[in-house]
């Protein structure tokens, strides 16, 4: 079957198309990576390729309790213990670069940090805090050119730790109504500068950062997860969207980026993203794209074959299912994911999940 055959990511040998997606699986102390995290990579290397959980560029993009960053000496250091471990075991990982904007609070971030976004405009609902439980969302600050540049910035430092560290490459989560997605988003983006408005410069951002990430580590290291259709923490279908996907494929693919990552979540009860603007996407950006939602074997065979994507991701089957590829290939059942642990300190829903005796 094509899913479990051989694929030259640029110049990287993937040794099947399965690819582990990235899940935030807030296990990181400190926002430090840590033994648990290793152990948890490690088992899962057998993927053709492993995106990491959401990882802050810098600690005004900790939105969640204890994810992981790529800021610091320590954690630089803790996550070259992670790519030491997929790698021993014949396995390829990126870092998923993933600024949350406004989805923060102030509990969850380090001192003398800020809740950035496009637009001073607050989220509905509330969040986790480990300190305070559940908090009403804050009002973030609107980001001035300078904290624009100086964000831009983060994301190069950052991608240069992911290499430093021992990753293949890094991925910009563009996706699901974090920071890159909040300048594409209208209902995120109400500025009136050279950031927003118009497709162009909504889309600005995210080209520039992609850029400057490729321009420091190489743009066959770099690839982007985008959500057209997604409405996650308060994004809006809006006017033109389909235009706007494929302009941004279009950008992105002049840049040489090694792939887009299509987020689909309807199969979790998202709104349908509609096949016309993946194909704008595919068509427009002429390179690998990674497809993904609520997949099967058999649908990702399907994907496979009929070239709507190069790639396949898989979520929630790798997170219950360390040997996930083993079991694929041989037909064998799948444990269900402990959607209660999802989140949650320690090994239990992490590390218990039961592998197959072979």
């Amino acid at each position: 079957m094509k899913i479990f055959s051989k694929h030259s990511l640029g110049n990287i040998e993937l040794n099947n198309r399965l690819v582990m997606a990235p899940m935030t699986r807030s296990r990181a102390i400190d926002n430090v990576p840590n033994d648990l995290m290793v152990e948890y990579y490690r088992l899962r290397a057998a993927a053709g390729l492993i995106i990491t959980e959401g990882v802050a560029p810098s600690a005004n993009g900790l939105g969640y309790p204890r994810i992981p960053g790529i800021y610091n000496q320590a954690q630089i250091d803790g996550w070259k213990k992670v790519t030491e471990a997929v790698h021993a075991e014949g396995g390829k990982i990126f870092m998923q670069l993933m600024h949350t904007g406004r989805v923060s609070h102030p509990d969850n971030m380090e001192p003398n940090t800020r809740v950035l976004a496009p637009s001073a405009i607050g989220m509905s609902g509330e969040m986790w805090t480990d300190s305070n439980g559940m908090q009403a969302y804050p009002v973030p600050q609107e980001m001035t050119l300078e904290d624009i540049q100086q964000t831009q910035q983060e994301y190069v430092s950052a991608a240069n730790n992911a290499i430093a560290a021992g990753f293949d490459g890094i991925e910009l989560h563009g996706a699901n109504g974090y920071l890159i997605d909040q300048f594409i988003n209208t209902a995120s983006n109400k500025r009136q500068d050279s950031y927003g408005g118009s497709v162009e410069n909504r889309c600005r951002f995210a080209l520039e950062v992609s850029k400057k990430v490729a321009d420091a580590i190489g743009a066959e290291r770099t690839g982007i997860r985008l959500s057209p259709y997604g409405v996650y923490n308060d994004m809006e279908i809006f006017d033109g969207l389909e235009d706007t996907y494929e302009y941004l494929a279009g950008e992105l693919g002049k840049l040489n980026l090694r792939y887009i990552h299509i987020v689909d979540h309807s199969s979790q009860g998202a709104p349908e993203v509609a096949e016309s603007v993946k194909a704008k996407i595919r068509n427009a950006f002429g390179k690998d794209v990674i497809a993904s939602g609520g997949l099967d074997k058999e649908k990702a065979e399907n994907i496979l074959n009929e070239n709507r994507g190069s790639l396949v991701a898989f979520g929630q089957a790798f997170l219950a299912n360390p040997d996930l590829v083993y079991k694929l290939e041989n037909d064998l059942p799948l444990n269900s994911p402990d959607y209660d642990t999802f989140f949650t300190p320690g090994e239990k829903g992490y590390l218990d999940y039961p592998m197959v005796d072979r």
